[in-house]
């Protein structure tokens, strides 16, 4: 335990200086009722670039999972990485567990910061957080993005391990977390939503088999596109950052118009790394 402490505790310093290089700063933000919650946010926000909230998994915190990508994407976006409850540095002292509460406090964070609408990036958990928020704040969200989250799946899909969590602090909570995902879910339930949806997904996800992918697709309909990274499992983010970066540079920086971006060079440096 204490060696894996160390670990986390040596990544984290590096993943704060890169995150600081990148333009932005720690917060933390008192929602009030006993809910405290932790979020990067941009040093000085510009007005003439959208807002980027990028919503991690299960892991240590959202640095570990979003570092590799985030100095490009500050180029382009005023960029929101939280921490979702119990991860990190955001905690709260109130019995709810769901997605649906998280995005909730997700949003009551990013309207305390200022920002009303935005584009959503959700990782794994993080992806039915996101999914819930456009669904309950569609006007706020304008595009989303779904990253081997199974926010179709059912209950006979569900595995009792299909999240193992080591080495963490509120270990219980985030088993509640997960258990909060069980409860009576039906594709049938699941709201639509109407905003352009982007889906990533690994070939081989062993968490979330890509059927789920496509019976995302299929539930959403004409606004969905999927797109499947070969020799891939369910972190993409870790296992092919090059091809998740170019498909989320694709959907969400290329669309811009001449006058919001900047030069090309350097993502194509990153496109190029390995």
């Amino acid at each position: 335990m204490g060696r894996c402490m160390s670990f986390i505790t040596w990544r984290d310093r590096c993943f704060r200086y890169s995150f600081s290089n990148a333009g932005l700063k720690s917060t933390t933000t008192d929602l009030g009722d006993g809910t405290i919650m932790h979020c990067w946010a941009p040093k000085a926000h510009n007005h003439s670039n959208r807002s980027l909230l990028l919503i991690h998994g299960i892991g240590a915190n959202a640095m570990w999972q979003w570092n590799y990508f985030i100095s490009s994407l500050t180029r382009h976006f005023n960029v929101y990485v939280p921490d979702l409850l119990f991860f990190g540095h955001s905690y709260t002292t109130r019995p709810e567990r769901s997605e649906w509460f998280q995005a909730k406090c997700v949003m009551a964070l990013l309207q305390a910061h200022g920002v009303h609408t935005m584009t959503v990036v959700g990782l794994s958990y993080g992806g039915f957080v996101a999914y819930s928020m456009a669904v309950l704040f569609p006007k706020s969200v304008e595009k989303l993005v779904v990253c081997c989250a199974g926010v179709c799946l059912e209950d006979k899909d569900m595995d009792e391990g299909m999240f193992k969590v080591m080495c963490t602090e509120y270990r219980q909570e985030r088993k509640e977390l997960i258990q909060a995902l069980h409860k009576d879910r039906k594709v049938s339930n699941l709201p639509k939503i109407t905003q352009p949806l982007q889906i990533i997904w690994g070939e081989q996800d062993q968490v979330f088999p890509l059927e789920l992918a496509q019976r995302l697709k299929r539930h959403v309909g004409e606004k969905a596109q999927l797109v499947v990274i070969k020799n891939a499992g369910h972190a993409i983010n870790a296992e092919k950052p090059k091809e998740l970066y170019k498909n989320l540079k694709s959907f969400l920086i290329d669309p811009l118009t001449p006058s919001k971006q900047e030069s090309h060079s350097n993502d194509h440096k990153m496109d190029q790394k390995g």
